[in-house]
């Protein structure tokens, strides 16, 4: 049992989350990015299905699939976003950004964003503790369950990115996922930080490659610019910028990569 658990706990510091990561120079010099399969919004998500974006935090859910979410938009095709948590431990220790400051305005900074992606929809907002999703689990793949049908596509983040409140999410998602008979894609967001270019602990054979039009491309990078709270220095601790130059960068990419 002990070596199992040294093991697991090795595992997860090596997927940490440090510094500025893996930078977009050294992922845009891999060509096995461009070698991915590519697969389309109408092979993603069929005639008739409806889409729903399960994010961990408010942001998670364009960084994840917002340009995916501009092309369905544009096509009329029903979305559900699904607000796991309001993102209130984003800047602790910050007397800028308080718990009951960001509760406020970081739900505000995603209903702006997902405007500009050309959704007028509120998401379902669960309320759950940031930062303690790993203990809820359970609770929060019942939640998702009651809210999911038959036949949904379900987007979320995947269960191996980084981030214990990613990768809660994505277990809970596949669990609910599975019980409603809905379709699970995960999406990678902070393990493009951790990981290498051709890195064997991202599933690559499952990776595939969607393409942005010009316009869905736009109305993303206009919707990351929503996430101000997320985007300054904090005065207050001196720490720098929540979401990172190389986060940014990786926002900028003309197409989005989703596991299957």
């Amino acid at each position: 049992m002990g070596a199992v658990t040294d093991k697991a706990l090795d595992d997860t510091a090596r997927r940490a989350i440090r510094g500025d990561g893996t930078t977009e120079d050294e992922w845009n010099d891999w060509p096995g990015l461009a070698r991915l399969p590519a697969i389309d919004a109408e092979q993603l998500v069929p005639a008739g299905a409806r889409v729903v974006v399960v994010a961990p935090h408010p942001d998670d859910e364009v960084l994840a699939v917002g340009g995916l979410l501009a092309q369905l938009a544009q096509q009329g095709r029903e979305v559900v976003v699904i607000a796991v948590t309001d993102g209130t431990a984003s800047h602790r220790g910050s007397a800028v950004w308080p718990p009951e400051r960001l509760a406020r305005n970081r739900p505000r900074e995603s209903l702006r964003a997902l405007e500009r992606l050309g959704l007028s929809i509120e998401p379902v907002r669960l309320e759950l503790p940031d930062g303690g999703l790993q203990a809820m689990q359970a609770m929060l793949a019942a939640q998702l369950v009651s809210l999911l049908r038959p036949h949904d596509v379900v987007f979320t983040t995947w269960r191996r990115d980084g981030h214990p409140d990613h990768e809660a999410t994505g277990q809970a998602c596949a669990l609910a996922a599975a019980s409603a008979g809905a379709r699970l894609v995960e999406v990678p967001v902070w393990g493009w930080h951790w990981a290498r270019p051709a890195d064997a602990r991202m599933p690559w054979r499952h990776a595939r490659r969607l393409l942005l039009d010009p316009e869905a491309l736009r109305r993303k990078r206009d919707a990351v610019r929503a996430f101000t709270s997320q985007l300054r220095r904090d005065p207050s601790t001196g720490a720098p910028p929540v979401l990172r130059a190389t986060t940014l960068a990786r926002a900028q990419r003309p197409y989005e990569v989703v596991f299957l």
